[in-house]
């Protein structure tokens, strides 16, 4: 059997397909609660980082766009570059400056050119040969320019308690994992990985939301429960009714747990000549 293109899954879909659909109604409603979680804080540090006039920016992974935008509208860039493999979410609120491809980054040919930000959120923990592709987005990055990466981190554990929400989460992780590929458990190397890309000035923080009833984030895991419910029966560890009783649990005044964490981490590309 030959292997199957980069991207793609051992079946001939493209990742995620599998279980998280473009077509299916109600995606780009489950994207956008996690962009509402985390949107804030992304722009907060690019900011923070010199996000501003002048910049040309890629953004990996756009999603709906909704971090590209607010580059432009917020910050004042001078052009971002939206990419995602599926832009059906990118193309219908198109706005000055933003440039959409369609394109798997990780292809050998996926060159689009160098930026002054290069950030991708919640991509890479998807995808295989995370040293390779960190790499390859490093070299997109140009001289003075920074390379922004946040994926999630996963705060159960065997000694966190046996809560509904618990074991659907550790359910969700191990499930996605068998299906689609998704691995957390390389997050907290972004540091080291940045700096033997070659990237100078590394540095991370982690930011958790909390679980609040009705919360963005809340929804977004009860969403991401309901799309991904066959690959957590398939673990073994939950059935249906666990499944059920952890969305009802998110929607309780007794829900008292840890959400996922977003790492973030960044490194700079040094100045050619002193800097």
């Amino acid at each position: 059997m030959s292997a199957a293109p980069p991207g793609d899954m051992p079946d001939g879909s493209r990742y995620g397909e599998a279980v998280f659909r473009p077509e299916q109604a109600g995606e780009a409603e489950r994207i956008d609660f996690g962009a509402l979680t985390y949107d804030d804080i992304t722009m907060a540090r690019l900011r923070g980082l010199g996000a501003g006039p002048g910049w040309r920016c890629l953004d990996i992974g756009a999603g709906t766009g909704t971090v590209s935008r607010r580059l432009l509208d917020e910050a004042g860039v001078e052009s971002v570059l939206a990419v995602d493999r599926d832009v059906r979410f990118l193309g219908a609120r198109p706005v000055p400056g933003l440039d959409v491809l369609e394109a798997d980054v990780t292809a050998p040919d996926f060159a689009p050119g160098r930026f002054r930000l290069v950030h991708a959120r919640f991509v890479l923990m998807h995808l295989p040969e995370h040293d390779r592709l960190i790499t390859a987005l490093a070299e997109l990055v140009a001289p003075g320019g920074v390379l922004v990466l946040s994926d999630a981190v996963d705060l159960t554990s065997d000694r966190t308690p046996d809560t509904p929400y618990n074991v659907a989460m550790r359910a969700m992780w191990q499930g996605l994992r068998a299906t689609i590929g998704t691995d957390v458990s390389w997050v907290p190397s972004y540091p080291q990985l940045l700096r033997g890309a070659g990237l100078a000035d590394v540095a991370a923080e982690i930011h958790v939301p909390p679980l609040l009833p009705g919360s963005p984030i809340s929804r977004f895991w009860a969403d991401t429960w309901d799309r991904s419910r066959a690959a957590m029966l398939a673990t073994g560890l939950v059935d249906d009714a666990a499944v059920d009783a952890a969305v009802r649990y998110l929607s309780s005044d007794d829900c008292a747990a840890l959400s996922a964490g977003m790492l973030t981490a960044w490194g700079w590309r040094p100045e050619e000549g002193p800097r």
